[in-house]
Order: C-alpha cells, then sequence, then structure tokens
C-alpha cells in the first residue's frame, strides 16, 4: 500500500506542475473594448499622419522615454529641424519624428505604461485599435467638438462593407469613417483637450479616460478653460509628417518621398508612393512583447531582425545565453554542457605526475627526517643540565643577611601603635553592639546550616595539613622556617624587656591585646 500512495502522490504532483507550466506560458487576454477607448481618448483626434505615427512610435516604449528626454532638454527645437538634429540617435525613425511635436512626447512622456500598453495594442490588435478611433471621433462629432475649421479638416465617409466573418462578442463596425487632416499640410496644430470635455459622459465607469495635461515645465502655456479644445501654435512641417492611414484595412502607411527626404539614413527602396508599416523588432531593445502570439508573427515577419527579442522570456533567454559560454557549475544550460568538447577543457593532472597533493605527500623523503632527529646530539643537552652550578645557587641562599630583616622588625615603634589603639573611642563600639539586634543574630545562627561550616572546616583542615607539610623535604625551606622563629623569639625577648621597663616606669596604658599582651603571656 505505500508504495500505491507514493505513486499517486508522485502523478498528483506531476499533473499540478504541468498544470501550473500551462497557465504560465498561457497569453494575457486581449484588451477589451473599454481599456482600448480609455488607452485612445486622448490621441484619437489627432490628425491622421500624426495618429499613425504616434502608434508606430509607442511599439518601442524605450526610444520614447529617450526621446521625450531630449525633447524637453531642446525645447527650441521643432519641426523638421528637430527631427534632422536626431538623425544620429539609435531610436526608430517613428520615434524621431515625434522630437518635431514636443506637446506629443510630453503627453507619452507622463505614463510609461500607457504608452507601452497602447503600443502592445497596435501589434496585436491593430483593427479592434482603429475602430476604437472611430468610434471616438463619431462621439467627438455627436458632442459638436469635432468639425473642420483654420487648424484641421474633417471628412466623414461611408464605412466600407464589413468582412463575412463575424467576431462573437466583437463591437459593430464603424458606420462611417472621419477622416481628420492639417487645414494647411506645411502647419500642423496638435489638439489639446480633456476627454471628458470632449467625447460627452464617458460611458465606461469602470476605464475613465486617461488625460495627461501639460506640465509647466514644457511651456506650453496652454489654456483649458476657454474651448473645449486648446491648438497652441502651429509648428511647421515639410517632410515631418510621413505617416498615413488606410481605414479600408484598418492600418497605417509611410509616404515614401516624405519619409526618404527627412530619414536620410534610413531610406525606403520603392517605387510605390505610399508603403505598408512593418514593425521592425531590432529596434524593440530587448523590451518583450505582451503575448506569444505577436512575438512570433512579428519575427516571422522579419526573419533577418535580432532574435533576442522574444516575449516575456526574452531576458532570461539572454541570461541562459551568457551563461552558455562558461563552463562550470555556475551554467545553468544543460545542453549547452551537452555540448562541450570536453577535449578543450583543461583536465586533472594523473596520479604519479607529482602535481597533486597525494603525490606531493608520497614523495616526501622519510629517511631524511628520521636521520635529522638521529642525528641530536643528546649529550650536548645532558652536559648543560650537568653544568648547573647548583653551589652558586646555594650560595646566594646562604648569604642572605638575615639580621636586616631582625633589625628591621626590631625597630617597629611599637608606642605609636599603641597610641592610636589607646586613643579609639571604646564608647561608640560599646554603644553598637548593645544596639545590635541579638534576636536576629540568634535566628541567624539558629538558621545556619552547620554541616556546611563543619565540612569548610574539615576542609580548611585539609588544606593546613596539607600546606604544613608541602615542602617539609626541601632544606631550603626547612631552614628558612627556622631562621623566622628565631627572629620572632628575639623580636618577642626585646618587646618583654620595654614593657617591664615601662610597668616600671607606670607611664604607658596597652590594650589587652598586642605585642604586650604577648610578652606578659611570656613572662608567665
Amino acid at each position: 500500500m505505500p508504495l500505491i500512495l507514493r505513486g499517486i502522490a508522485a502523478l498528483f504532483v506531476t499533473v499540478l506542475l504541468l498544470f501550473a507550466t500551462q497557465v504560465r506560458a498561457a497569453d494575457p487576454q486581449k484588451f477589451t473594448v473599454e481599456q482600448l477607448d480609455q488607452m485612445l481618448a486622448p490621441i484619437a483626434l489627432f490628425p491622421d499622419a500624426l495618429l499613425a505615427q504616434v502608434l508606430m512610435a509607442t511599439t518601442y516604449p524605450k526610444d520614447v522615454a529617450e526621446a521625450a528626454n531630449w525633447a524637453l532638454a531642446n525645447r527650441s527645437l521643432k519641426g523638421d529641424d528637430a527631427v534632422k538634429a536626431v538623425q544620429d540617435k539609435p531610436w526608430d525613425p517613428s520615434v524621431q519624428s515625434l522630437v518635431a511635436f514636443p506637446q506629443v512626447l510630453a503627453m507619452l512622456s507622463e505614463k510609461p505604461e500607457w504608452v507601452r500598453d497602447l503600443g502592445d495594442a497596435f501589434l496585436a490588435q491593430p483593427g479592434d485599435v482603429m475602430d476604437s478611433v472611430q468610434f471616438l471621433r463619431a462621439k467627438a462629432k455627436e458632442a459638436g467638438n469635432l468639425s473642420s475649421n483654420e487648424q484641421q479638416i474633417v471628412t466623414v465617409e461611408a464605412a466600407p462593407p464589413a468582412p463575412q466573418t463575424v467576431v462573437v462578442n466583437a463591437p459593430p463596425p464603424p458606420t462611417q469613417i472621419i477622416t481628420i487632416a492639417p487645414a494647411n499640410p506645411q502647419v500642423v496644430f496638435v489638439p489639446m483637450y480633456n476627454p471628458v470635455q470632449v467625447f460627452g459622459p464617458w460611458w465606461h465607469p469602470l476605464f475613465p479616460p486617461f488625460f495627461f495635461p501639460p506640465a509647466p515645465v514644457w511651456g506650453f502655456g496652454w489654456n483649458p478653460v476657454a474651448t473645449a479644445i486648446w491648438w497652441g501654435v502651429g509648428i511647421g512641417v515639410t517632410n515631418a509628417l510621413w505617416g498615413g492611414v488606410n481605414w479600408g484595412r484598418r492600418d497605417v502607411n509611410i509616404n515614401v518621398n516624405r519619409w526618404n527626404n527627412i530619414n536620410v539614413n534610413n531610406r525606403i527602396n520603392s517605387s510605390n508612393r505610399n508603403v505598408n508599416w512593418n514593425h521592425n523588432p531590432g529596434n524593440r531593445r530587448g523590451v518583450p512583447y505582451r503575448d506569444n502570439v505577436t512575438r512570433d508573427r512579428v519575427l516571422q515577419n522579419n526573419p533577418g531582425a535580432r532574435q533576442d527579442f522574444r516575449g516575456r522570456e526574452d531576458q532570461r533567454a539572454q541570461a541562459r545565453a551568457t551563461l552558455s559560454d562558461r563552463v562550470g557549475a555556475e551554467n545553468l544550460d544543460r545542453d549547452a554542457l551537452r555540448n562541450i568538447d570536453r577535449s578543450q577543457i583543461p583536465q586533472r593532472p594523473p596520479a604519479g605526475t607529482g602535481n597533486n597533493a597525494r603525490d606531493r605527500a608520497a614523495n616526501v623523503d622519510r629517511s631524511q627526517i628520521q636521520d635529522r632527529a638521529g642525528n641530536i646530539d643528546r649529550s650536548q643537552v645532558q652536559n648543560r643540565a650537568a653544568n648547573v652550578d647548583r653551589g652558586q645557587i646555594q650560595n646566594r641562599a646562604a648569604n642572605v643577611d638575615r639580621s636586616q630583616a631582625q633589625e628591621r622588625a626590631a625597630n617597629v615603634d611599637r608606642s605609636q601603635l599603641q597610641n592610636r589603639a589607646a586613643n579609639v573611642d571604646r564608647s561608640q563600639a560599646q554603644e553598637r553592639a548593645a544596639n545590635v539586634d541579638r534576636s536576629q543574630l540568634q535566628n541567624r545562627a539558629a538558621n545556619a546550616d552547620r554541616s556546611q561550616l563543619q565540612n569548610r572546616n574539615d576542609s580548611a583542615a585539609r588544606t593546613n595539613r596539607d600546606n604544613a607539610l608541602r615542602g617539609a623535604n626541601d632544606g631550603r625551606q626547612t631552614r628558612q622556617q627556622i631562621d623566622r622563629g628565631n627572629a620572632s623569639q628575639a623580636a618577642q625577648r626585646q618587646a618583654a624587656q620595654r614593657q617591664g621597663a615601662g610597668d616600671r616606669q607606670g607611664n604607658i596604658t596597652r590594650p589587652a591585646g598586642g605585642a604586650g599582651g604577648a610578652a606578659q603571656r611570656l613572662r608567665n
């Protein structure tokens, strides 16, 4: 039974891992109509050519961020002059074209996530993006905020027939096509507006439209209260506006003549006036695509493009490619390890070549070590010990002048010590003793663990006995003890003599203890 249970558990874990892998590998859902209307609201009323170039540029979000910083630092340049000034930048031409319109880059710099989502939506769902633009334009026209004027020409045309294939849950295609073009092809006005004011009451309450008013640092000085749309100052262009929209196919195209006149480093070789725009994954600069379907499609359409721009796993693939060049435990690419030419890997030296630790230890000449130990002249060591002059050591001990020590002891002025003892205020000591609470002392004594005291006394007695017997066989120590005893007896005799003289005179009062007491005991 245990084996069966283990097998079932292993199978269950395997199924879970496979399911988790499939979930991780699944592409995200497409952008909804609500999300597309929200994203496209700020740019839906741009002229068609400018709208096309904005949609192209958002597929390169890193380039857009760098171009916005450049435009902010070079606000004095606009139009064709600004585009010519960035020809040496590694940006896609669609991004380079936007430096001609700093108002647009000011808007795109406010929300990088919006730029990336907008580009991903245009790559994956170009038809839905174009339908959303037409729907938003129809709402603005219905609200009375989209019409021809000095800045633009608005044209309404009948929409082409709907496709035969009907997509379930898809919004109906637009019934009309609204196009916007500059009133003067060489002067472009960028409309700036609040989507809530231009399109009327917003119809997606959970997805309010994005609105990015220009930051004051750009110096546009727009007035959002005057009208629903603020036009600002027109920008003179000749070739910087080269994009276009084919509403019938719902995609964007390029005016070849204008493109080649401004993008001299990226010319298009075509005899056609207009060509379809094709996303270049080589200019993606490592930014992963949102879904694998889009990634595979753009790479298939560009077989010569760099292959390291491959979806959300691109960064990991680059790391694995870097590690695959290494040989060692840190290499994460097992396939690369299998293909390694092991003949090129430095091999460990075989045993017996003298290049490893074991061979070095085996080659040690132990006979030399033994000979060194055998050649030590032990007689020299013994002679050094035998030649120690012990007589000098004994003479030093015998020459110690013990009389000096005895004289120092005899010369101690004991009268000063006696005077200090006589001056002690015994009344204070008696009062302290009288105030002692003897009941507490008795209780403490009664509660004392006498067994511990006895053990301590026994231990001390043993220690004293050991100390007394320690060095009994040492003649020098015995001699020192005898000398100390003689000096002590001499000192006691002298003290006794002084005490006798003092008693006869009757001038000295001694305490009960001390040297005087010792002399009295000797006389007795």
